[in-house]
């Protein structure tokens, strides 16, 4: 459009020498309107402290000012808004610092004596020389962020300069820190602008990063000793995206990548047609003739982390190690040396180096309580190109990774039961957390599916964890094998990358010369995922579903009832034990109680990986020129052996859990409370609507194979009432077990009342659970004076009343 412009000037120009009599007085000259602007230096003054670099970034007094050269106008620019620090319980501490707020393009653009900064989508698309070209553009007009007027021109015209203060201390809620969630939970009134302000401004060769601090009023902060405040540093990044656009690559459902989608406005297809894009670096090899005749070659750019300087020396072997892994899958793809893990360079071999510099990628290593890691990638929205990633190591991870090791592998593996985890096995797990989060940085997302792959009991095979590990992928959330079991010598603990990983590189990063389109890729893309179809070392499944027992985090190979048998079977042995494990001379229970939570934690891990086969769903995705279905149940005899192991290990008081010992040292009264929180999760997540329709959903269509519904209610009651059917007297823990089975039941009920689910009134939940509590309320009265325990009658006679009060109240 600018070359549109330009060329119709010039034809304007070669009119005006023809007939100079005809025009008009010519156009004020741009100098004369500069003219009437501030003096250069009057605004830029020799106390301004200024940075050089893509804009060069000015601060006079208190105010920030960009100059912004006049080449980068309609330019575009990624825009990435992140949380640098936060207060104490922000989020409920599912928000960290470095989460991510908001990535969008932006261009600033002139306008007569203003400057506007606008937001570009590149979502919809037409080509410039299409019909529907103008139509797209006329219904996707793009905002104003932030408008603000020419203070003055550089000296020599090749610049602009304006304030942009404003931007970053005032309320934008495209950069903004608080959702509109957040901001209601903690009643957000204003954002208080005298204790807002800009507290630096860099500026790169190819970004500027903004830190600012946003100061608000709230009526009930995270905590209670913030005084009505909130107060956050924000990180604002404006990144110059590449002139030269890389090509991009087709996403399939079949094989697991981030994604951006598009609308394509010029599809012959009668509608919009929407598709979506894998985000990936670019990388094309130095000898693309060298490369064709199979050879390993280098690439021209390579993607090269740098750690931050303040990793421990200790553990910067194992994060190199971590990084440089996806080496091997890179050679597979046709590339040597594609990623490179670098020390920080010294103030002698690079003074202008700087994490914040979008040229240099860095594994930040954050002194943080929080526990977690993360790999995020600042991605180019036109072509899917990853333009600079900050992989994300919190200090205190390593504290989860020693309690899961201890709690775990502490039954089989003598190096996990202390707290001061080995430094072998230690930097091992933390070398493959790194290569989880770069293969997340790659443009990975999770492969929940990829542990299914494995038999259950190769995994207590040496010979095969250590050839194969723990899952076919390392991006599997699968970390500690907890299925080997102490008699099994010799097996691998930790997870490592697998065959599902090379494939996925070779997939998404492997170069195609011939190919000048992503249309004219996609023939040998698809080629390659069927040349894998049907083996399930190389499916893909993100686990978001809920539905599928094949696709969980945490899961352990194909057979989940057998996993959490081995699971369970390993945590008796471990509590007994954790008492002298995670005690220490002069200090108190702290890490014990720790600890033991998050062994409960694990259990509850194990009980939901069996309850997902009751009405799950196997997935297997697939394109419609692949026979099969797409979507399987779960076998009959997989969901009654579930069931059977819940009410045995899940719904049967978990005595081994009771330690008296160890309870004793960490808590007075609250155990009884604390094992009917841990089985009415249990069952609440078995009783869930979304698996009782599905259920109903499997016997409609499948009838002589499915697990009806009723059945596994029979089942079910028959296991948690078990003491009614046999004349035995209950205790405290099965009374509680037996009150949340009828509240459950009743509140699906007491929707008929308060009629807010639809989905719920309409469906056959209702008559289920009212039938079931008929039912249950039969048998209570038939047998509650068959037992002599006080207790035990009063609490039949109560569930009677309960189930008497819910069905007088909601009548069919």
């Amino acid at each position: 459009m600018i070359k549109k412009i330009l060329v119709l000037g010039t034809l304007a120009v070669f009119s005006v020498g023809c007939k100079t009599s005809q025009l008009p007085e010519p156009a004020p000259k741009p100098e004369k309107k500069k003219s009437s602007l501030k003096d250069y230096s009057s605004i830029i003054t020799s106390e301004a402290k200024s940075d050089d670099g893509l804009f060069t970034t000015h601060f006079v007094d208190d105010k920030l000012y960009f100059e912004i050269p006049v080449e980068h106008f309609e330019k575009d620019m990624l825009l990435v808004s992140r949380i640098a620090g936060i207060p104490s319980g922000f989020g409920g501490g599912y928000v960290n610092a470095g989460s991510k707020v908001n990535e969008q393009v932006v261009r600033w653009v002139k306008r007569d004596g203003n400057v506007d900064m606008k937001v570009i989508s590149f979502e919809n698309q037409s080509d410039e020389n299409s019909p529907i070209y103008k139509s797209v553009q006329a219904n996707n007009f793009f905002p104003i962020l932030y408008s603000t007027k020419i203070e003055a021109w550089s000296k020599d015209s090749s610049s602009v300069v304006i304030e942009a203060g404003p931007l970053f201390e005032t309320e934008v809620n495209a950069i903004n820190g608080i959702s509109s969630r957040l901001r209601k939970q903690y009643k957000v009134k204003k954002l208080d602008k005298s204790r807002s302000y800009i507290e630096s401004a860099r500026s790169f060769p190819k970004n500027i990063e903004i830190k600012h601090v946003m100061t608000y009023e709230a009526e009930t902060p995270p905590e209670r000793d913030q005084a009505g405040t909130i107060s956050m540093l924000l990180n604002q990044s404006m990144i110059l995206l590449p002139e030269n656009r890389m090509q991009p690559r087709l996403a399939d459902v079949r094989v697991g990548w981030f994604t951006i989608e598009k609308y394509n406005y010029d599809s012959e297809e009668l509608k919009a047609d929407n598709y979506k894009i894998i985000r990936r670096w670019k990388l094309i090899p130095k000898d693309i003739e060298a490369y064709k005749r199979g050879e390993l070659v280098e690439p021209v750019e390579p993607i090269v982390y740098y750690l931050d300087p303040a990793t421990p020396e200790k553990w910067r072997p194992y994060f190199r190690k971590g990084i440089e892994d996806w080496n091997v899958a890179f050679e597979k793809a046709g590339f040597k040396n594609a990623i490179i893990a670098k020390d920080p360079p010294t103030k002698e071999e690079d003074p202008e180096f700087s994490p914040e510099d979008v040229r240099y990628s860095v594994v930040r290593y954050v002194a943080s309580t929080t526990r977690n890691a993360m790999g995020p990638s600042v991605t180019d929205p036109r072509t899917g190109e990853i333009i600079e990633s900050d992989i994300i190591w919190y200090h205190n991870h390593l504290r989860s990774y020693r309690n899961r090791f201890m709690i775990e592998a502490g039954a089989q593996n003598p190096n996990a039961r202390t707290l001061n985890t080995p430094e072998a096995e230690i930097g091992e797990m933390m070398r493959m957390v790194i290569a989880h989060e770069v293969g997340h940085a790659l443009g990975l997302p999770h492969n929940m599916k990829a542990s299914s792959a494995y038999p259950t009991d190769s995994l207590r095979s040496a010979d095969f964890t250590q050839k194969y590990g723990l899952t076919p992928s390392i991006m599997d959330y699968a970390r500690v094998n907890y299925v080997a079991q102490p008699e099994d010598k010799g097996v691998r603990y930790i997870r490592m990358m697998g065959p599902y990983d090379l494939y996925a590189i070779n997939w998404g990063y492997r170069y195609l010369p011939e190919a000048n389109s992503p249309l004219e890729e996609k023939s040998t893309l698809d080629k390659w995922i069927l040349e894998k179809a049907g083996d399930p070392v190389y499916e893909f499944g993100d686990g978001y579903s809920g539905a599928d027992p094949q696709s969980q985090r945490e899961s352990l190979g194909d057979d989940q009832v057998k996993a959490s048998e081995y699971g369970i079977k390993n945590l008796k042995k471990v509590v007994p034990q954790l008492v002298e494990w995670t005690s220490r001379d002069g200090y108190g229970y702290e890490e014990l109680d720790e600890v033991y939570r998050e062994l409960q934690y694990m259990w509850r891990g194990y009980i939901s990986h069996v309850i997902t086969n009751v009405g799950g769903i196997y997935e297997t995705r697939k394109t419609a020129d692949q026979g099969g279905s797409v979507y399987e149940p779960v076998p009959k005899n997989i969901q009654k052996q579930a069931v059977s192991f819940l009410n045995k290990e899940a719904f049967t008081t978990p005595q081994w859990m009771l330690d008296e010992n160890l309870l004793g040292k960490i808590e007075s009264t609250k155990v009884v409370d604390r094992i009917q929180s841990l089985q009415t999760r249990a069952l609440e997540n078995l009783l869930n609507k979304d698996r009782l329709k599905r259920m109903v959903n499997n016997e409609e269509s499948n009838t002589k194979e499915s697990y009806a519904v009723v059945e596994m209610m029979r089942d079910l009651r028959k296991g948690i009432f078990k003491e009614l059917y046999t004349s035995k007297q209950t205790d405290a823990f099965r009374r509680n077990l037996q009150r949340s089975y009828v509240d459950i039941a009743a509140s699906y009920l007491e929707e008929l009342e308060n009629g807010k689910d639809r989905e719920i009134l309409k469906s056959d939940i209702m008559p289920l659970m009212r039938g079931e509590l008929s039912h249950l309320k039969k048998d209570l009265n038939g047998r509650k004076y068959n037992i002599r325990h006080a207790l035990t009658r009063y609490h039949w006679e109560d569930l009677v009343a309960r189930i008497d009060a819910v069905l007088l109240m909601n009548p069919s």
